[in-house]
C-alpha cells in the first residue's frame, strides 16, 4: 500500500473515531517500568549489560509516550501511566518534566493483577468524572519499537463494536488489551483469572477464556516484543530498521 493512500486511510479513521468518541472517550493506560539499570529489562540485561538494556527501555518508553501524546492531542483518548520500579513521588516529578497529566505506581502483584487493578482504578475514575457514562480502556506496554499511531486508532475504533481486543505479540503474550464499556460493567465480572503470566501461552489463554464467555473480539497486528537480543537484530541492521521504520512513520 502507498503511504499516500494509508494517510487518506487513517486520516478517515481519525474522523470517524472523533465522531465515535464524543462522549464515549476511551482511556489509554501505559505501562512501563522505570528506566533505571537492574529495575528493567532483565532478560535483554543478560545479554548487553544492565546499562545499555536501561537505555533502551527509556527509548521505547519514550517512543509509546509520543504515539500516545498525539492520540491525546487529537483528541481520541485520555493517556495515563502506570509505572513499576520508581516511587509515586519520583514519579510524579518525572511525570511533570514530561508533560504527562495523569501517573501512579502498578503496585503489587503480578502482571495479571496489576492489569486488572488498572482497569478497575481508571474505569471507577471515569464513572465518577463522567457521572456513569462507561468509557473503553486500553492497556499498552512500552516493549514496542514499531508501535504507532495507527494501531492505537485501529484499536479504538474497534472497541465501539467489538468487547475486546488483543495485539498479539510473537512471544505468546500481548502488547495491547483492550475492554470496551460493556465488559467493564459490572467490574466483579473479571473473565481472566487462571492465566498462567510470563509464558508464551498467555494469548491462547486469554483466547480460549475469552471464547468460554462469549466474548466477542477482534486480533490486531501481531508484533514482536523487545525482550532479549535477538529481538534487536532487526534494529541493529541500518537496511532493514529504515526498511522496518518507513511502515510506520505516518
Amino acid at each position: 500500500m502507498k503511504s499516500k493512500n494509508l494517510k487518506f486511510i487513517i486520516i478517515d479513521l481519525i474522523g470517524t473515531t472523533a465522531r465515535l468518541n464524543k462522549k464515549n472517550k476511551p482511556t489509554i493506560v501505559l505501562m512501563t517500568r522505570w528506566h533505571a539499570i537492574y529495575r528493567c529489562k532483565s532478560r535483554l540485561a543478560k545479554d548487553i549489560g544492565a546499562l545499555n538494556a536501561a537505555k533502551i527501555q527509556e527509548k521505547l518508553t519514550k517512543h509509546t509516550l509520543k504515539v500516545a501524546k498525539k492520540i491525546q492531542k487529537e483528541g481520541l483518548a485520555d493517556v495515563k501511566v502506570a509505572i513499576d520500579g520508581i516511587g509515586i513521588q519520583a514519579a510524579k516529578k518525572w511525570a511533570l518534566r514530561n508533560k504527562i497529566q495523569k501517573i501512579e505506581t502498578q503496585g503489587a502483584g503480578n502482571l495479571g493483577t496489576k492489569m486488572k487493578r488498572q482497569f478497575l482504578k481508571t474505569h471507577s475514575a471515569k464513572t465518577i468524572s463522567h457521572k456513569k457514562i462507561r468509557n473503553p480502556i486500553l492497556l499498552i506496554g512500552t516493549d514496542l519499537p514499531s508501535i504507532s499511531h495507527f494501531d492505537l486508532i485501529e484499536a479504538i475504533q474497534l472497541l465501539t463494536h467489538k468487547e475486546m481486543v488483543l495485539g498479539p505479540s510473537t512471544d505468546g503474550g500481548y502488547w495491547l488489551i483492550g475492554l470496551s464499556n460493556k465488559l467493564l460493567n459490572p467490574q466483579c465480572s473479571w473473565p481472566f483469572s487462571g492465566i498462567g503470566w510470563g509464558t508464551d501461552k498467555v494469548l491462547q489463554k486469554t483466547i480460549r477464556l475469552a471464547s468460554f464467555n462469549q466474548i466477542d473480539y477482534q486480533l490486531l497486528q501481531t508484533k514482536n516484543d523487545l525482550d532479549n537480543i535477538l529481538d534487536l537484530s532487526p534494529w541493529l541492521d541500518y537496511k532493514s530498521f529504515r526498511l522496518s521504520a518507513s511502515l510506520y512513520q505516518l
